[in-house]
């Protein structure tokens, strides 16, 4: 009679197994996603407005920029400044800067032969990628396996040895790491193993692919030294909140192995903070390392800033903020929206 009453009380068409959870975690679930566009839309609303009021308040007169090296008489300024639109009210600029952003045109450089800065920003893109993407998986790879590594055998000179040194390359300013393996490498001082600057050899005679690479060698290895720290940082604090979790001891009763209970049980659920690490840096790969660049002579988008900043250029700096800015958000929001995948608890949160 009880199992009759029971049936006899559920609700018509209810749905076994729990419909009603299901759907309410779906709802919470696109609510979070949308809030998470939401914010990302603002941030880059926010980015666009900065971005117009920042380049304007530099020091310097940008059509004397624009002239550089030719005749500037004052006639010829004031009427560069018209043609410029600096003379006009902040609204007014702002308006034309936002319709044109909107169509994809970022205005024509004042300092690179008055070229188009989606052009420039094109043409110097590729090199960014290669020195910076290279070097953000090598650094992850090693990063983590030495995080890993260190935080399960903590307290062991491996672990003090490792963190030392991470610590101690996390510190290095990038600009002064790369000034010392060139006077080490790519000097006469020095093994002279290396070339000093540039991405290929302006002579030739050298297959452009193992040229470019042997370029790439002393730069990438710059930006992978600081990275792994990061990583390896990371990844040991994740593994050390890990390892004396009740799950792992359960692992450890059926008898696995040390590193099988580290590779097969802890290090997945370490591994979450740096994925989310790697897909933020992922938006710092396009802006590549100013420092780093410079140092080098490496034509990318790093040493395109340096050489905007020198004039000041501004549509050249306006362009490049803006795509550097927009590649973090980007990143940043597909970090969000791919956190949920990889840990289900950010969803009933």
């Amino acid at each position: 009679m009880a199992s009759t009453a029971t049936d006899a009380d559920a609700a018509p068409g209810a749905q076994p197994g729990g419909g009603a959870p299901r759907r309410r975690l779906r709802a919470g679930t696109g609510r979070w996603v949308l809030r998470k566009l939401v914010g990302a839309s603002l941030t880059l609303g926010f980015v666009l407005v900065f971005n117009f009021v920042l380049f304007r308040m530099m020091p310097g007169d940008p059509a004397k920029t624009f002239l550089r090296g030719r005749q500037a008489n004052p006639e010829r300024l004031a009427q560069l400044r018209d043609e410029l639109g600096l003379d006009d009210p902040w609204p007014v600029q702002f308006g034309k800067y936002l319709r044109e952003t909107l169509r994809g045109n970022l205005g024509d450089s004042w300092s690179q032969g008055n070229r188009p800065v989606v052009e420039l920003i094109a043409d110097r893109l590729w090199p960014t990628l290669l020195l910076s993407g290279t070097a953000l998986v090598l650094a992850a790879l090693v990063g983590i396996w030495l995080g890993a590594r260190s935080g399960w055998r903590h307290g062991q000179a491996f672990d003090k040895g490792s963190t030392g040194v991470a610590i101690g390359l996390y510190s290095l300013p990038e600009w002064w790491l790369g000034l010392l393996l060139l006077l080490v490498f790519a000097s006469p001082a020095g093994l002279n193993i290396f070339p000093g600057g540039g991405m290929t050899d302006p002579r030739g005679g050298v297959d452009p692919v193992l040229d470019t690479l042997w370029h790439l060698v002393l730069p990438c290895t710059t930006l992978t030294l600081v990275y792994i720290a990061q990583y390896a940082l990371i990844m040991r604090s994740s593994v050390l909140d890990e390892r004396y979790a009740e799950y792992l001891t359960t692992a450890r009763a059926k008898g696995l192995r040390d590193d099988q209970v580290l590779t097969r049980h802890a290090l997945p659920n370490a591994l979450l903070p740096t994925l989310t690490l790697f897909f933020l840096s992922l938006g710092f790969v396009v802006s590549g390392a100013i420092t780093v660049e410079t140092v080098y002579s490496w034509p990318g988008l790093g040493l395109l800033s340096y050489e905007a900043l020198s004039g000041p250029d501004i549509p050249l700096l306006q362009g490049l903020f803006l795509v550097f800015s927009v590649t973090v958000i980007l990143m940043n929001l597909l970090a969000d929206l791919l956190y949920p995948l990889l840990d289900p608890r950010v969803r009933l949160s």
